[in-house]
């Protein structure tokens, strides 16, 4: 799975997306919200380690997700 970071420009807010091993969006919501759900992605009892890799993500740049 990898994630990337997408800055917002304006009244647009930063999103993160989600996407799969053939680069498929699975996933899209927005960088500054609670994470839920994220038992539809496999990442269920990992919110803690996805926040930290979020706060940490540069912008504009794909990275495999390894948490």
């Amino acid at each position: 799975m990898y994630i990337i970071k997408v800055k917002g420009k304006a009244k647009i807010p930063d999103y993160i997306q989600l996407r799969d091993e053939e680069f498929v969006l699975i996933a899209y919501f927005r960088a500054d919200r609670p994470l839920k759900d994220l038992h539809r992605y496999g990442l269920e009892n990992k919110e803690t380690a996805l926040a930290a890799v979020i706060e940490g993500l540069a912008f504009g740049k794909l990275q495999k997700l390894e948490i």
